[in-house]
């Protein structure tokens, strides 16, 4: 198949015509923070992910390090990242986090400290560097130096050393969205990956393309590192169905690659997926959500009764009419990409194997009744489907909280569902320290 471009320029023009009008017409008021009801169940399950990734005009893609700890770690060189080899060209927001008085010379000698780089040196800074650079591919967060037991005497500090917790981001997230989950798990001693695929990579997907050759590094990259030493895991979380569907495809390049890397996966999060079928009016949800962002019903909170049963909205209960005008348009065009032969053989494989051939790891799902993007039955009704595959599997519904917004809803409920999967699950060892 060719690239979808061509096919989705013009009902993608009106789409964002239509949105920029909603944009201009809709006011979004702040929405108070609400807490969830506390109805979360345990129950049996596994795994689940995607085949789209990302493409950056102009700008060749690096995997990123937060430069202000690896100047505070004493013990940084026994710590190997691998970062595919590369040039580095620095952009002008990291220049400013660097006060002056250090320069780039601290920079580049931090990166080999680390031993970060495994080809050439990074170049030096020139003028050439572009003044508005595209968010990057895939991000690499170290810990917090002070969750770091640097005499690795402790077994549960050794384990997260060990650990990598992989975040695959939403439709239209950026490395920003991510970066409060990152410094949650980077705060507990835990290295951390951020992936996210730009809106115009998915928009221009072709099958084989630049997005599954994205995923490609991404894997190339874990495997390496998984390769370099005895012991090491990886554990996923997912969000939205976008992030659902790339574990997948990752989950099908290790079975390809080498079989083995699926037992050195220690657990996966699903937040706000999935939906296990190739469904117009899911894809047009979420991508008029992601059009939108705060404009959307979507985002909006859900509050009321457990008791009574009563949902209220709060902001109005129906998408306004520009909304509804760009989800029937994208539900057509959706209607008819899904079903192109080549897409939809691609998507039933990966859908397949999210379903039945998933790793044999334990998996929490967070999710919603008020997701307006994910309905919450397709939810339930996967977890079912994995409960009687004879999986490990925990799921919580925080009922009332938007799609892909129940850690900031929500952040006691959200921080103790992660911790208790990771004690339980990951860090099994520490129980009997």
């Amino acid at each position: 198949m060719g690239s979808l471009s061509g096919i989705l320029q013009r009902p993608i023009v009106a789409a964002a015509a239509v949105a920029v009008a909603s944009v201009s017409a809709d006011l979004s008021d702040k929405l108070p923070s609400l807490k969830s009801l506390d109805t979360c169940s345990s129950i049996e399950q596994s795994h689940s992910s995607f085949s789209n990734s990302v493409k950056e005009p102009n700008f060749s893609w690096v995997s990123h390090i937060s430069f202000s700890k690896l100047t505070n770690l004493s013990f940084v060189a026994r710590t190997r990242v691998p970062i595919p080899t590369t040039y580095f060209s620095f952009p002008n927001s990291i220049q400013k986090i660097i006060p002056n008085t250090l320069g780039s010379s601290l920079l580049l000698r931090s990166y080999q400290s680390a031993e970060l780089a495994r080809g050439p040196k990074p170049t030096a800074l020139t003028n050439a560097i572009p003044t508005s650079p595209p968010d990057v591919l895939y991000r690499w967060h170290l810990p917090e130096p002070d969750a770091i037991d640097v005499s690795g005497s402790s077994d549960c500090s050794l384990t997260k050393s060990r650990t990598v917790v992989v975040l695959l981001g939403w439709l239209g997230s950026k490395q920003k969205h991510l970066k409060k989950y990152a410094d949650w798990y980077t705060a507990r001693g835990f290295h951390v990956i951020t992936f996210t695929f730009p809106m115009a990579e998915i928009l221009s997907y072709q099958v084989g393309g630049k997005a599954e050759q994205d995923i490609d590094l991404l894997v190339n990259h874990l495997a390496d590192w998984l390769e370099e030493e005895h012991g090491k895991n990886l554990v996923f979380h997912t969000f939205s169905n976008t992030g659902w569907l790339t574990y997948g495809v990752i989950l099908e390049k290790f079975q390809n690659q080498d079989p083995s890397l699926m037992g050195r996966i220690k657990g996966c999060i699903v937040d706000s997926a999935p939906v296990a079928a190739s469904d117009p009016q899911v894809w047009a949800s979420g991508f008029s959500a992601a059009f939108l962002k705060k404009n959307s019903v979507a985002t909006k909170v859900y509050v009321g009764s457990n008791e009574s049963n009563v949902e209220v909205l709060v902001g109005s209960n129906k998408p306004a009419a520009t909304e509804a005008a760009l989800l029937l348009i994208l539900e057509l065009f959706f209607g008819v990409i899904l079903n192109l032969p080549t897409v939809n053989r691609r998507l039933s494989d990966v859908l397949s194997l999210l379903s039945s051939r998933q790793p044999n790891c334990p998996q929490l799902y967070i999710y919603s009744s008020a997701d307006r993007v994910i309905p919450v039955m397709s939810v339930e009704s996967f977890i079912e489907d994995q409960r009687r595959a004879g999986h490990e599997v925990r799921a919580c519904n925080f009922v009332f909280t938007p799609h892909v917004d129940h850690f900031r809803n929500d952040p006691k409920l959200y921080s103790s569902q992660l911790t208790d999967f990771l004690d339980d699950y990951v860090l099994t060892c520490c129980k009997h320290a």
